[in-house]
């Protein structure tokens, strides 16, 4: 039986924007089936980006703050012989896209005690300017790969 996977032509981008990175971050940021409330929270995040990134469309700036979310590498357990290595490998386009989503909205989660869509602007702005919570994981994922490169020839 193969699994049932939610295909990429079932995908429908955003309703404002016809961007389907945004549709599938609001999919990734709705809880409970409550896609109307994940919407109204992306869009008002992008409107307080609106006024912190005046020059900027907000689209593009979140569009730029998942780019520089996504890594390049990561690091992935290998058993051999016993001992396991954490061998550093190369992340496929579709993976890191859905990691940059998942650090962004961690972020955001873990802070505590204001509207989300503020800690959705904060995030994405901070991400947008190479820093904050999310590009820090990203940084920590790059620094385990780059010191693990002794083990990259277990790569498979």
């Amino acid at each position: 039986m193969g699994r049932i996977t939610a295909s990429k032509d079932q995908l429908k981008p955003d309703p404002r924007f016809g961007s389907e990175v945004a549709g599938k971050f609001i999919n990734c940021l709705m809880l409970d089936g409550k896609k109307t409330t994940a919407q109204a929270v992306f869009y008002n995040a992008l409107e307080q980006i609106k006024e912190r990134v005046p020059d900027k469309e907000p689209i593009d700036v979140f569009h730029q703050a998942v780019e520089n979310v996504k890594p390049a590498i990561e690091v992935r357990s290998k058993r051999v012989g016993g001992a396991s290595y954490q061998v550093p490998m190369q992340v496929n386009r579709k993976r890191q896209t859905s990691l940059a989503f998942r650090w962004i909205l961690m972020a955001v989660r873990e802070k505590k005690g204001r509207p989300t869509h503020l800690k959705l602007a904060d995030e994405l702005t901070a991400a947008y300017n190479r820093e904050g919570a999310a590009m820090t994981r990203r940084e920590n994922t790059h620094r385990m790969a780059d010191a693990n490169k002794a083990f990259a020839h277990f790569a498979w």
